[in-house]
């Protein structure tokens, strides 16, 4: 198993050695790897070489370390998507070859917070609707939603229904078209409401994707959190060269 001397770095050879193990599938999905004294003289490498690898890819989420337990391959993420285009959960889940599902948790009407003023131009007698949501992928919880949006912008038998696309929604009478989304991408470990609402590993990280949705005219019809579970969800950029 030792791996071969090449040019590179000692570090980078394992973090390829290891990745190719798991794509061999001699490290399985969520199977606890050796510990740092058999893997390291397995490899040829010394201990500070290997935590080296080890710390890079826990940061690619290829791992995850426990702290008194080990360190586990991560399962591969199931959702994968570019943010280029404006696409739903749903349309993302459905490329899986899952069903999608939500659970409307709660929803609220409420006056604008100044953050809210700031982010939708509204006065401050202006009632915003903010919605909970969990998205499902054939009924297993995978993106905690929160969605805020002016009420007067929704369909006034939008907060009985508890059902459908707020997109869809927004765009009902034909006087709103989003057209498209300012999104902001942070990576978080454990969340106090997200992560149990998606029943995560408190070692289970998320990807919030926070978005300002325009329409034509360039006002913010609607902001978006959501968080993904880091485990089931990837998401690319298409770089071009300027």
């Amino acid at each position: 198993m030792t791996i071969k001397v090449d040019h590179r770095h000692l570090y980078l050879q394992v973090i390829d050695r290891l990745k190719q193990d798991i794509d061999k599938g001699i490290f399985k999905e969520k199977e606890k790897l050796p510990s740092e004294f058999e893997l390291a003289k397995s490899l040829g490498v010394s201990r500070a070489t290997l935590r080296e690898a080890l710390r890079l890819l826990e940061e690619e989420n290829v791992i995850i370390r426990r702290h008194g337990v080990g360190t586990f391959v991560n399962s591969k993420p199931i959702f994968t998507s570019g943010i280029e285009q404006l696409s739903s959960v749903s349309s993302m889940i459905r490329k899986a070859g899952m069903e999608p599902g939500t659970i409307y948790l709660s929803s609220m009407q409420a006056i604008p917070s100044e953050d809210d003023i700031l982010r939708f131009q509204c006065g401050d007698e202006q009632s915003i609707v903010t919605m909970e949501r969990v998205r499902t992928a054939n009924g297993e919880p995978v993106v905690y939603c929160v969605d805020k949006v002016p009420k007067n912008y929704l369909p006034n038998d939008f907060l009985i229904r508890e059902e459908g696309s707020i997109f869809t929604a927004l765009e009902e009478s034909g006087e709103i078209h989003i057209s498209y989304a300012v999104t902001f991408i942070d990576p978080v470990g454990y969340h106090e409401i997200a992560s149990p609402t998606l029943n995560c590993e408190p070692e289970t990280s998320l990807l919030v994707l926070k978005q300002l949705h325009y329409d034509e005219n360039d006002r913010v019809v609607l902001y978006s959190k959501n968080y993904f579970r880091a485990d089931k969800f990837s998401f690319h950029v298409v770089r071009k060269r300027v």
